[in-house]
C-alpha cells in the first residue's frame, strides 16, 4: 500500500516540537510515581541512577527515535519497511509493516487506559471548579464511585472528544497549539503551588523526606531497577510517539539540541511534582501513598485541610489535566498515523475511527482494577518490545552510519564516534533489560 505524504502535516518549527516532546514526556508517572520512588529509595541518593539513566537514554533513545522518524518521513510501519528495504530484506516491505504494527498497537493500548484515568481526572477538575471537591465527606468513596465499572462513561467520552477532536486540526493546527497552552500552564501552576506549599508549617519535613540522601540505598538493585524503569518509561520511549512527531519534522531541525531540552524539562517537571506533593503531604501529617490513591484520595483531603484548599485543589487537577492530555494526544498519533499512510485515510477518518475503537474497549476497562492491570500488560509487554525493535531498526537494520548522519542532520557540530556504539549496544541493552525486569517483576514503570 502506497504511503500518503504529499499531503503530509508537520511542526512549523524546532521549539514547537520540543515543546510537543516535552508535552508527551510530562506524564501521570512523573507526577504520581517519581515523587514516591524518590522518597522512599534514598532520597536526593535515587537521583543519581535516576539522571545517569536519564542522560544515557536521552543521548541514545530519545534521539534515535526522532531521528528515525525524520529519515523515514513516516510512522514505525513505513519505517520499519524502509530500514528493512535498505538492508535489501526479500520481503522487507511487508515484514516490516508487520513487526511495525507493535509499537503502533502499544501506543494505542496504553492510550485506551490513559483516557479512562483522563475521564477521572476531568471529574475531578469540575467538582473542584463546584468547590464539591473538598467537601467530600469519604474521598475514597467518592472515587470509587468514580472508578468502578461504568461509574465515569460521560468522563471518558469527554476525555477522548477533547483530545481527538483537536487531533482533528492535525499537527501544525492541533498538536501543536494544544501544547503550545498546555505546557506553559502546567509549569506555572505548578510553580505557584510550589510556593504555596513550601509556606505550610512541616512542609520542611517533606522536603527533608524528599532529598536528604540515603546513601545506602544505592546498593539496593531495586533502586536502580526503578530509577531505569522511571527514566525509560518517563521520556516516552516506545518506538512510536516520538518517532512519528520526528517524521513531522524539517531537516534543518537539530535533534540532539531537541532531545536534550525534553530529557532536561521532563526531568524538571519531575522534581517539580515530588517539591509539591511530598511536602504537602508531609505537611498535613498523611503518609505518602504511590499511585491512584495519592492523586484521587490523598491529595484532595490534604487541599481541604488547607487554607484555600479548594483553589489550589483546582488548580492541582487543572495542571494535571493539561500534562495528562498532551501525553495522550502523543498516544494516539501513531495509530491515526498508521491509518493515514497505511490505508490513505483522511485524518477525520482516522481520528474517528480511533474514537470508536478507544470507546468501544475503553468503556469495558473503566473498572480501576480492570484498567490498572490493562496497563500493566501493555506497558510491560508492548511499549518496551516497540522501542527495541525501532532501536534495532534503525541502529542494526540501517546501514552503519546512517542513524550517526541521520542524528546529526541540521546540526553544525558533528556526533562524536560513540553515538551509534552507545545507542547499537547500551541503548539496544537496557531496552532489552527493561522488557526482562519488567516481566520477572511484574513492572518497572
Amino acid at each position: 500500500m502506497a504511503e500518503n505524504t504529499t499531503s503530509r502535516d508537520s511542526f512549523s518549527g524546532k521549539t514547537a516540537f520540543i515543546i510537543s516532546c516535552i508535552g508527551s514526556a510530562v506524564g501521570l508517572s512523573g507526577i504520581w510515581l517519581f515523587p514516591y520512588r524518590v522518597s522512599q529509595y534514598g532520597g536526593a541518593a535515587f537521583l543519581i541512577p535516576y539522571l545517569f539513566f536519564v542522560v544515557v537514554l536521552g543521548i541514545t533513545g530519545v534521539i534515535g527515535e526522532m531521528a528515525f522518524g525524520r529519515a523515514m518521513g513516516t510512522g514505525p510501519m513505513g519505517a520499519f519497511s524502509k530500514a528493512l528495504e535498505m538492508r535489501g530484506v526479500k520481503n522487507g516491505d511487508k515484514i516490516g509493516r508487520v513487526i511495525g504494527i507493535i509499537p503502533v498497537l502499544g501506543a494505542l493500548g496504553i492510550a485506551i487506559g490513559y483516557a479512562v484515568v483522563i475521564g477521572w481526572f476531568i471529574k475531578y477538575l469540575i467538582e473542584a471548579a463546584c468547590g464539591t471537591l473538598v467537601t467530600q465527606p469519604d474521598m475514597a468513596a467518592f472515587f470509587g464511585s468514580i472508578a468502578g465499572p461504568f461509574g465515569s462513561v460521560g468522563y471518558h467520552v469527554a476525555a477522548l472528544a477533547i483530545t481527538l477532536a483537536v487531533m482533528a486540526f492535525g499537527v501544525s493546527r492541533g498538536i501543536e497549539r494544544l501544547n503550545k497552552i498546555m505546557m506553559p500552564i502546567f509549569f506555572i501552576l505548578f510553580c505557584v503551588l510550589l510556593v504555596r506549599v513550601a509556606m505550610l508549617p512541616g512542609a520542611l519535613d517533606g522536603y527533608a523526606y524528599l532529598f536528604v540522601p540515603h546513601w545506602e540505598a544505592l546498593v539496593n538493585p531495586q533502586t536502580w531497577v526503578l530509577a531505569l524503569g522511571q527514566a525509560f518509561f518517563g521520556l516516552s520511549l516506545a518506538g512510536s510517539g516520538t518517532l512519528v512527531y520526528g517524521s513531522y519534522l524539517k531537516n534543518d531541525v537539530d535533534v540532539v539540541s531537541s532531545a536534550k531540552n525534553v530529557v532536561l524539562f521532563s526531568t524538571l517537571a519531575a522534581v517539580l511534582s515530588a517539591m509539591v506533593v511530598i511536602p504537602a503531604v508531609f505537611a498535613l501529617g498523611v503518609d505518602p501513598l504511590s499511585g491512584p490513591p495519592l492523586l484521587f484520595i490523598t491529595l484532595p483531603q490534604v487541599f481541604a485541610d488547607m487554607p484555600f484548599g479548594g483553589l489550589f485543589c483546582f488548580l492541582f487537577f487543572l495542571a494535571v489535566a493539561c500534562a495528562a492530555l498532551t501525553s495522550l494526544v502523543n498516544l494516539f498519533e501513531p495509530p491515526i498515523e498508521a491509518l493515514q499512510s497505511q490505508l490513505n485515510m483522511p485524518r477525520w477518518a482516522a481520528v474517528l475511527v480511533v474514537f470508536v475503537v478507544a470507546l468501544g474497549v475503553g468503556v469495558f476497562i473503566e473498572d480501576g482494577n480492570a484498567v490498572g492491570a490493562w496497563m500493566d500488560f501493555v506497558s510491560i509487554y508492548a511499549i518496551p518490545l516497540g522501542a527495541l525493535c525501532a532501536a534495532i531498526m534503525f541502529f542494526w537494520v540501517c546501514p552503519k552510519g546512517f542513524a550517526k548522519a541521520q542524528a546529526q542532520l541540521g546540526r553544525k557540530k558533528p556526533l562524536g564516534a560513540w553515538f551509534e556504539p552507545m545507542a547499537r549496544y547500551v541503548f539496544v541493552g537496557l531496552t532489552a533489560l527493561v522488557i526482562v525486569l519488567g516481566i520477572a517483576l511484574g513492572g518497572i514503570g
